[in-house]
């Protein structure tokens, strides 16, 4: 299947095609129960793999390993993979591509912070000089067949935001996402250098950009948005008020508790041979009710 092409034509369809951020394959279950466009984000990733903060730590086989345990689970939805900045050399990055594009990916963003890098929503984050960043995503441009190629700047000053927005949407990338923008007027500015290419917003609880309805993107010209955090910090949260409970009832399980037959009808889902089970219904969120 090719499931760049089917990526590409989500994306170019009218509105603001959402993409979830998972971090395991619970969560991204329940996410695939919902929407059909996924998002393999570093920042959870690295919560879930590791227990270690997103600045750098992730190694690419296990995140090759990760999104070729959701292909197999999950044949039929989008999944975008966030590959930092192709883990250091450009000869990596192109070998991670291929590796990606090979266990069934449906995109890649590859970004153009220096090591030691930063989750694009905090401080601190360095860019690479813009030739040697153009450089690695020409690079990887070439090594990918269908892939979806999402380039991205992590650069803070908006002058030196637009001017390297501007130098994506002139390569061959499929997409241009500038992290943290911080003000719907440089959403605003960044579509109109971009000119035609596809935009993409990534939206987190408690980072630099402001929370936006996919309403209100579309109205921005914005194709896409990625929502890295909502599974990690939904389950951060459930988790904790879980124990607390547990604590307080003195080991009791609590009436109201996810059981066993609801986990199981979930997962059955995953297996291979279950595949025929209807997924969802649109490229756009299921409505509530």
């Amino acid at each position: 299947m090719a499931y760049g092409k089917a990526l590409r034509a989500a994306v170019a369809a009218p509105g603001t095609t959402p993409l979830i951020g998972v971090f395991d394959m619970l969560s991204a279950s329940i996410a695939a129960r919902h929407y059909d466009g996924l998002f393999v984000s570093g920042f959870g990733f690295s919560a879930s793999h590791y227990g270690l903060p997103d600045v750098g730590f992730i190694a690419w086989p296990d995140v090759v390993g990760f999104a070729q345990r959701l292909r197999l689970a999950l044949p039929r939805h989008h999944l975008l993979v966030d590959v930092d900045d192709g883990y250091t050399d450009p000869e990596v990055a192109c070998q991670v591509v291929r590796a990606l594009e090979q266990v069934g990916a449906s995109g890649v963003v590859l970004e153009d912070q220096q090591r030691p890098r930063r989750c694009g929503h905090v401080a601190g984050k360095r860019v690479l000089p813009l030739e040697q960043y153009l450089e690695k995503l020409e690079l990887v441009l070439a090594a990918r067949t269908d892939l979806v190629v999402v380039a991205r700047t992590d650069a803070t000053d908006e002058d030196e935001v637009l001017r390297r927005a501007a130098a994506f949407a002139r390569t061959d990338a499929d997409v241009v996402l500038v992290e943290g923008m911080p003000s719907v007027e440089v959403v605003r500015a960044v579509r109109r250098v971009v000119g035609g290419k596809p935009l993409l917003f990534n939206q987190i609880a408690g980072g630099r950009s402001p929370r936006l309805s996919l309403g209100e993107l579309a109205g921005l010209g914005v194709d896409a948005a990625i929502y890295s955090t909502p599974c990690l910090f939904a389950a951060h949260a459930a988790i904790e008020d879980a124990m607390v409970r547990l604590k307080e009832a003195d080991g009791v399980l609590p009436d109201d508790s996810i059981g066993v037959a609801d986990s199981q009808e979930l997962l059955w889902r995953n297996v291979s041979r279950h595949h025929d089970v209807p997924g969802p219904r649109a490229s756009r969120p299921v409505a509530a009710g």
